[in-house]
């Protein structure tokens, strides 16, 4: 873990440090679950934070190992500095939001909330869409130094995240995420997914999760192009699946 780290930061300083705060936030609100009662939508309001920071820090450290590999320098540093502005910006306002019991997503009470989400909406889409131009470039150019089968599976885990984090646009046009009855309740502990409804954000964290599972488990074990994309096209069908349940108002867990 320790020469995991040092490489990070070797490869990739912004990113390494901006998922540090993020991985350390993601403590302290788990911490404030347990001394605030406070709750919005029947669950902790500390914990929506928390898993947007777990997240978040996850996300800024594997694409600051895979960026490493492009080359390009002042694209890569352009791209980490827009995903540290934007997503920090959605982590701060959750985290602010949280602490006052109020929603950050699907909140028009007045006009001024109904403004930060939508800059908040165009700060996600901004991102992921990034995220896709570094997928371009990773299908546009040679690694001779790495095996085929690694370099594939971060395109395909990088298309994978990119379609399933525009899934939220879904749950951002119909204003929940819940699909038969409203936000809240009845949900499994910490993550709050619903055990009685349709819940759109179970194939959004699988889907999305894609850009870390494929790659780690083609280059430990697979370590074949073929098994990759099979890999790749058997966790889509059961992110896809799960999404089509969810659509349909069947909860994924009971």
């Amino acid at each position: 873990m320790n020469n995991f780290l040092i490489t990070l930061k070797f490869r990739n300083e912004p990113l390494f440090y901006f998922g540090w705060c993020c991985l350390i936030s993601a403590i302290v609100f788990l911490g404030a679950t347990r001394v605030s009662q406070m709750q919005v939508t029947g669950a902790n309001a500390f914990y929506k934070p928390f898993k947007f920071a777990l997240s978040i820090g996850i996300f800024s450290w594997t694409m600051g190992w895979f960026c490493w590999y492009l080359r390009l320098p002042g694209q890569v540093n352009g791209y980490s500095w827009a995903l540290i502005v934007l997503l920090g910006f959605e982590l701060f306002y959750i985290a602010f939001q949280a602490s006052r019991g109020q929603l950050s997503h699907y909140n028009r009470s007045t006009p001024v909330y109904a403004l930060i989400l939508g800059i908040m909406a165009l700060a996600a889409v901004g991102i992921t869409l990034y995220t896709a131009y570094i997928g371009v470039l990773f299908c546009t150019r040679s690694f001779p130094e790495l095996p085929e089968y690694y370099i594939w599976s971060i395109r395909l885990g990088i298309f994978l995240f990119v379609i399933f984090a525009l899934e939220g646009l879904v749950m951002g046009a119909r204003g929940s995420h819940t699909v038969g009855g409203p936000d809240g309740g009845g949900g499994l502990p910490v993550l709050n997914w619903t055990r009685k409804l349709g819940d759109l954000r179970i194939a959004h964290f699988v889907g999305m999760h894609a850009l870390q599972i494929i790659p780690l488990v083609s280059y430990y074990g697979l370590k074949n192009v073929k098994f990759t994309f099979l890999l790749a096209a058997i966790y889509s069908f059961v992110a896809i699946l799960i999404l089509v349940q969810a659509l349909n108002g069947r909860p994924f867990f009971k």
